[in-house]
């Protein structure tokens, strides 16, 4: 396996902050890592429960529950049943509730992943390491799909060419032929400040881990595990994301839209299952400064009232579009 630079968490102090953090308490870190927010909440007594579907993650994270023996367990599941698994092992409800959403800096970094262009590697983008993988999807869905999936979750606006290029550049099986593809099909010069392909990356990947619904799924979830008082802090690092959790906070909360002359407003009586906590926060200049990474991150924090859970979904086609 290839090594890569350090883990640092981003807007670690901020999302401690906001999870306020008191010793006995019990969190769940719904995306385990590197086990940068777990590491931070154990040092300050929390039992925490951390869940992860990348078998990588889960091996590597034995050493720090050794290092905290009673105290952290890593679920080997995806976030999106946090509940579920949690009253499986007859915890529950918790006070706090964290996700890095996305794919992580380990992932990125190990060319072997498959997860960017940086250097190449196999067309593979699986978290899980299981079902189908990026060139499952790009070597056999048709031109039509795979023009949705980069216009939908990469915000591509050629994604038509860059689809028919792919179809025809079939298979594909490297990332750095995939890159090429996109690129050439793009107009691509050295000097953009952009690689084209990023896009392209980006929406495979969410297509294939089908990462917007899993956060919608796992929003639903927190929603469920976690106790009246319990606080949510969610990092996010591109719009489709920060999209979908802020109109769950917003819904949640009874912050909506309330109409207008031309438009009635909509009446729901359920009570508000969140109070969201202050604005969103994105990174300052010194975290910047030791870690690029963070320019894109976005945090939203709510602390949970005592009202039932809404179990009503975010839409994540009209999130996406």
């Amino acid at each position: 396996m290839t090594a890569g630079p350090a883990h640092i968490p981003v807007l670690l102090d901020e999302v401690v902050t906001a999870l306020a953090p008191a010793p006995g308490e019990v969190m769940v870190d719904a995306t385990f890592g590197a086990g940068g927010y777990s590491r931070a909440l154990l040092d300050r007594g929390i039992r925490i429960y951390a869940f992860d579907r990348d078998p990588d993650a889960q091996r590597d994270g034995a050493g720090m529950v050794a290092e905290f023996p009673g105290a952290l367990s890593i679920i080997p599941s995806a976030f999106s049943r946090l509940d579920s698994e949690l009253e499986r092992i007859g915890v529950s409800p918790v006070d706090g509730v964290v996700f890095d959403i996305g794919v992580s800096s380990m992932q990125l970094d190990q060319a072997e992943r498959g997860f960017s262009f940086q250097g190449d590697g196999p067309l593979d983008m699986r978290m899980s390491q299981d079902g189908p993988s990026a060139a499952d999807f790009v070597n056999t869905a048709d031109e039509e799909e795979i023009a949705d999936v980069l216009f939908q979750y990469g915000e591509e606006r050629q994604s038509r060419r860059v689809a028919r290029a792919i179809v025809a550049a079939r298979p594909l099986t490297r990332t750095g032929e995939l890159a090429a593809v996109v690129r050439r099909a793009l107009g691509h010069r050295p000097h953009d400040k952009k690689d084209p392909a990023t896009r392209a990356f980006q929406a495979i990947r969410i297509h294939i881990n089908r990462e917007l619904g899993e956060l919608a799924d796992g929003l639903m979830a927190a929603e469920r595990a976690l106790r009246p008082g319990g606080r949510l802090a969610v990092v996010t690092f591109h719009s489709l994301e920060d999209r979908m959790v802020k109109r769950f906070l917003r819904d949640r909360s009874g912050a909506a839209p309330s109409g207008s002359r031309h438009l009635p407003a909509a009446t729901d009586a359920r009570a508000p299952s969140f109070e969201k906590v202050g604005r969103a926060v994105r990174a300052g200049e010194a975290e910047l400064a030791r870690n690029p990474r963070a320019r894109s991150a976005t945090l939203r924090t709510a602390w949970r009232t005592a009202a039932a859970a809404w179990d009503q979904p975010v839409g994540t086609e009209e999130v996406a579009s």
